[in-house]
């Protein structure tokens, strides 16, 4: 299970964030530049140790409604080929030095991971704590085995957020912008295969929820 270092990062992810966020075409924000405050995620395991993999949400606090973002990141220590148009940014890590910061919908360790999240074969771990699962998000699959081998990461953006190809003639939808809920836990609807739900920090100390992701048949 992967370790988290508490050290210092320069620059930090928010800071990557505000220069990105706003050259995706899901973007709710508008010229000025966003006021981002981590509001929660989770982590997935990396089975051969070597990437991280954080589902992070990042709130926009300076719009007057504000905007909750899902933003899948991945944490490299060398670049990934081919993946130049994915790369958010660098930053310097305190223990384990220079890191290459990707968009991690791009990144086949990421998707694999969360496949198998979906599936039901690795658990959501706490975004801040060591080996620790995260009990808040939830999962459901129905369907045959989801094999992500030889599966290519090659994902579509519009304004309601990004696609991805995923095994089997299916889809993977992730919401960038994340629509609260009253249910707790979110249920999907019921046409999909699969989905993926948690919740966050909300204004005043509340906690937000939202089905993050659905896996349907093409």
């Amino acid at each position: 299970m992967a370790v988290i270092h508490h050290t210092t990062l320069k620059p930090t992810k928010l800071e990557l964030l505000t220069t990105w966020l706003p050259t995706r075409p899901w973007y709710r924000g508008g010229a000025d530049v966003p006021v981002l405050e981590k509001s929660g995620g989770f982590r997935l395991d990396d089975p051969e140790g070597e990437v991280g993999i954080e589902f992070m949400v990042a709130t926009d606090a300076s719009t007057e409604q504000r905007t909750a973002y899902l933003v899948p990141l991945t944490y490299r220590g060398a670049p990934l080929d081919g993946a130049e148009h994915a790369l958010i940014g660098t930053t310097e890590h305190g223990v384990l030095g220079k890191r290459w910061v990707y968009d991690g919908c791009h990144d086949p360790v990421l998707v694999g991971a969360l496949l198998s999240l979906i599936e039901g074969g690795a658990p959501a771990m706490a975004q801040s704590i060591s080996d620790t699962p995260d009990r808040e998000v939830t999962r459901s699959y129905t369907g045959e085995a989801l094999v992500a081998e030889g599966l290519a990461a090659r994902p579509t953006c519009d304004e309601e957020g990004t696609r991805l190809p995923a095994p089997q003639g299916t889809t993977l939808r992730l919401h960038r912008v994340l629509k609260p809920v009253a249910g707790n836990p979110p249920l999907p609807p019921r046409d999909v295969l699969g989905h993926v739900a948690s919740g966050w920090q909300g204004p005043g100390g509340t906690r937000l929820r939202a089905v993050l992701m659905v896996l349907n048949r093409d």
